[in-house]
């Protein structure tokens, strides 16, 4: 059972103008720890998409890994991650802070598949760092708060057919798997520009049989969680949270989309359960204006979208001074998983990380040591960096 009083708890400069002493090549000291190579590798996962993990290489042979999955473009997206290689090379590990803003420009004209190429290649600076020093990523951000980190199975991609009896076949096994917290999207069947009233209510009441399934089958002494992927409008959104109140959801979900602010501010003031959102955003200063409008009850960065491990401890901290837990969305790459993890370790107001159940069946393979998950909760494997390297063979045998 997740905590239920969870509640309570960069455009700046562009690529061209790298230039100072912060900014510039590595000292002697580092010796030849500065970036030397990018390797790309595409692993076939499912209609939803595939997964584009990056790894930096630097001179002397240390590697970091960071997740590019995603974005909607791959091809875009490879194309930004090589034109930033070509500020990155030659530069320090250390060189996390100085990348992002001098990506900035680029990320806020370029889109999403921009934001996931610049996000891929900070975490992965972030990866490197910890290893050129010895430590893992969550000591450079001050030191742990929690030794695992609590997960919620989202079903949504890998439950099989997308009935009441599909999904809730798929929430049990998440439940045996040791999972106590289940997400699902019951009503992506609804077209996002969908204008048939009969339609939508005829969907609707098909997405809210296959909740009220899954509510059954793991009872009430787990956690059901509701994305409604921003599929109604503002009407149909205040009624689609009335009708779940019986099914005490843990949050709902990006009922409407995000602009404009005030239409999830006002399901936020009427609905009676928590709710939750901000994936999509990419820049702070939006994520500033998606909190302080009253938008949601928990923020939602992707790592890969936000801005990476910075990005993602920016917005915890907007968050945190507005007094709301922050939850990471990212059903992601296993890459992307630890990524996250090291941050929230550190977070005081995280509440609970998302983790993509049952899409592949060698997912922790594709790491080394394998993912680890205990009982619902990723375990950090305390080596540094990440503490993590990618299975060559298993990346080889899945590879695009």
């Amino acid at each position: 059972m997740l905590r239920r009083n969870a509640l309570k708890s960069l455009a700046i400069a562009p690529l061209g103008l790298w230039a100072g002493n912060a900014m510039a090549a590595a000292p002697a000291a580092l010796g030849k720890r500065v970036i030397d190579r990018l390797e790309l590798f595409e692993l076939k996962v499912n209609h939803r998409g595939n997964w584009l993990i990056v790894r930096l290489r630097t001179a002397d042979g240390l590697t970091g890994l960071g997740d590019a999955s995603h974005a909607g473009d791959s091809a875009e997206t490879v194309r930004y991650l090589r034109q930033f290689l070509d500020v990155l090379k030659g530069r320090s590990v250390f060189s996390a802070e100085p990348f992002r803003q001098a990506a900035a420009a680029t990320v806020a004209q370029g889109g999403d598949p921009a934001a996931v190429a610049a996000s891929a290649l900070e975490q992965a600076l972030w990866d490197l760092a910890g290893k050129a020093v010895g430590l893992p990523v969550y000591e450079l951000f001050g030191g742990k708060l929690r030794d695992k980190i609590p997960l919620y199975a989202n079903i949504n991609r890998s439950a099989k057919p997308r009935t009441p009896e599909g999904f809730a076949a798929m929430a049990s096994a998440a439940i045996a798997d040791g999972f106590t917290a289940i997400k699902m999207a019951p009503f992506d069947a609804i077209a996002m520009d969908e204008k048939d009233p009969a339609t939508i209510a005829r969907l609707t009441n098909e997405g809210i049989a296959c909740a009220q399934a899954v509510r059954d089958a793991i009872g009430l002494q787990n956690d059901l969680l509701i994305d409604a992927h921003s599929r109604f409008n503002l009407t149909d959104g205040l009624a689609l949270a009335e009708r779940f109140k019986p099914l005490n959801l843990y949050w709902l979900e990006e009922v409407t989309p995000p602009e404009p602010l005030d239409m999830l501010a006002e399901i936020n003031r009427a609905a009676t359960m928590p709710t939750a959102g901000g994936e999509s955003i990419t820049s702070i200063e939006d994520f500033y204006a998606y909190i302080k409008a009253g938008a949601v009850d928990i923020a939602m960065p992707d790592i890969k979208f936000c801005g990476g491990l910075t990005g993602l401890r920016k917005v915890a901290g907007i968050a945190e001074g507005a007094g709301l837990p922050v939850s990471p969305h990212g059903p992601a790459s296993p890459v992307g998983n630890a990524a996250a993890a090291h941050v929230v370790a550190t977070l005081p107001n995280f509440t609970v990380l998302e983790f993509a159940y049952g899409e592949v069946p060698w997912r922790a393979d594709v790491l080394n040591p394998p993912e680890q998950i205990e009982n619902g909760e990723l375990v950090l494997t305390g080596k540094p960096g990440f503490g993590i390297e990618l299975n060559e063979k298993t990346v080889a045998r899945y590879a695009v």
